[in-house]
């Protein structure tokens, strides 16, 4: 019986073919054959290194039938790339489900890791990159759309979407109706020749494609929700504030609470200070 083979997970340019690694070059000519999203975007990588392999086509439409088929193949001994037309496969991708039916059966899989339009977009916004939220491209059934904004908009963590040219401005929208007038970068054609980030408010960006047609490939970055700030109030004028509850005769515990809440000065030194105004 032949030994297992092994499918290999490789991250190709988002635009620019020169950030493809040589690790990723060494195993796409090594592999017994390659899976890709479309096979005429993926050939044009190949000639332009040199590279002949044989092709296999796995869309949306075909990847169940097709997993099966190279998972057997796989079990057979032969060896698989797994490439998307641009960036990391699997990422908003169909070949997520190839490697699912590679795991249910045992099949090693290995990650040449590349290029990411979602982490290239997120590094360069300016927001906030502790915590975010991958959305990928939003459902054009309103209703899932709706839903999805829906479940997202008290989300504190920075949220990242993929957005076609002809859908952005029904996009940004969309964004503004359910999450109101945050930060957004609007990241277009990224590490190709007409590269650009916008920054700015929802609103701004949308008044600006309203009169400027989008073209190419979009990735919006939209800030989470942040906290309202507290006003700022002296803490003088939160103890006056303080006094009158007094007055009215509220209780000092209760009195102090509602200052620390109202104002963000802490319950502890509204009583120390009340107490000195007292002596």
């Amino acid at each position: 019986m032949s030994e297992q083979g092994k499918l290999y997970l490789v991250g190709t340019p988002i635009g620019n073919l020169s950030d493809i690694s040589p690790r990723a070059l060494e195993v796409l000519g090594s592999v017994d054959f390659i899976a890709a999203e479309d096979t005429r975007v993926t050939l044009k990588l190949l000639s332009r290194f040199n590279i002949k392999k044989a092709l296999i086509s796995c869309r949306e439409h075909n990847i169940r039938q097709k997993s099966a088929e190279i998972a057997e193949r796989l079990m057979n001994g032969e060896s698989c790339a797994v490439v998307t037309d641009a960036g990391m496969p699997c990422i908003s991708d169909p070949g997520e489900e190839l490697v699912s039916e590679c795991a249910e059966r045992g099949i090693e899989v290995i990650v040449i890791p590349g290029p990411s339009a979602l982490i290239a977009a997120l590094s360069v916004s300016g927001l906030p990159t502790e915590r975010f939220s991958f959305e990928g491209f939003l459902s054009i059934n309103k209703r899932s759309r709706a839903e999805r904004l829906n479940e997202v908009k008290d989300s504190r963590a920075t949220l990242i979407f993929y957005e076609a040219p002809h859908k952005l401005i029904y996009t940004l929208k969309d964004l503004l109706a359910a999450l109101g007038n945050r930060k957004i970068a609007v990241c277009r054609e990224l590490t190709k020749i007409h590269e650009e980030v916008k920054r700015g408010k929802i609103a701004d960006l949308l008044a600006f494609y309203e009169t400027e047609k989008p073209r190419g490939e979009f990735v919006l970055v939209v800030e989470g929700k942040t906290l309202e700030k507290l006003p700022e109030i002296s803490i003088s004028d939160a103890v006056e504030s303080a006094m009158k509850l007094l007055e009215k005769g509220t209780g000092t515990s209760e009195m102090a609470k509602q200052i620390a809440r109202q104002t963000g000065h802490k319950k502890s030194e509204i009583y120390k200070l009340i107490n000195e105004v007292r002596k």
